[in-house]
């Protein structure tokens, strides 16, 4: 069974070109043109991936993918036209798992659709090893890719849930922004430092009580972050 992407741009020319590449490697594409289109068909649908550009008609980009961030975890990867490192930044803070500037290489967005499908299904097929680790009152699901804080479920987006996942495997092991960027983003991730403090921020607010006080991810401060048991 292909993997089904869902495909949101108002410009129609742009939707036809990435849904005949994605064809050709054997997915399945919907596409939106609209930002009400794109919510109504990510609520409809069982995605694997979503790609959406920022600048749409009705909602944004940016309003569609965080609507969409409270009811799924889907990898959403934002199409944005301006080069500012603010816009990306942002994008990402709005829950988004990566972000491509146009205009694009269609084999640039291929491989990082693959790049992250495959650490997302790898993660979903890992086993062997005790699936839940409780600490405190923090469950973590590996398998099922949950994390739940006093028996309540937290939703986390798939980047988020890597770095907590690394964190907690390895107790009171300092990692430095740039490792933390190199295992879960990727050597090729064009990103820098920064989306890591996004990640950890955005986090912390869910997952800690206090998050200018955090239980569970430490700052050391100068090296990097680590999880406290």
């Amino acid at each position: 069974m292909g993997k089904r992407v869902l495909v949101v741009d108002d410009e129609k020319l742009i939707v036809k070109g990435i849904r005949f590449s994605l064809e050709q490697d054997g997915m399945e594409v919907d596409c939106a043109y609209d930002g009400e289109e794109a919510l109504n068909m990510a609520k409809a649908g069982e995605y694997d991936m979503i790609l959406l550009d920022v600048m749409l008609p009705k909602l944004t980009g940016f309003e569609v993918c965080q609507q969409i961030r409270e009811f799924s975890n889907v990898p959403v990867i934002m199409l944005t036209a301006k080069g500012d490192d603010m816009d990306k930044i942002l994008g990402l803070e709005y829950g988004a798992d990566d972000y491509i500037t146009k205009p694009f290489n269609i084999l640039e967005v291929k491989a990082r659709i693959k790049a992250i499908m495959r650490r997302t299904g790898k993660k979903a097929k890992e086993g062997g090893q005790s699936q839940v680790i409780e600490s405190g009152e923090m469950k973590l699901d590996c398998e099922g890719r949950r994390v739940y804080i006093s028996e309540k479920e937290v939703n986390l987006t798939a980047k988020e849930f890597d770095v907590l996942e690394l964190l907690i495997l390895n107790p009171n092991k300092v990692y430095s922004r740039e490792s933390l960027l190199k295992i879960v983003w990727g050597a090729d991730y064009p990103g820098d430092v920064r989306t890591v403090d996004v990640h950890i921020r955005r986090l912390r607010e869910k997952i800690e009580a206090n998050p200018s006080e955090p239980k569970f991810v430490h700052t050391k401060w100068g090296v990097g972050y680590y999880f406290k048991h």
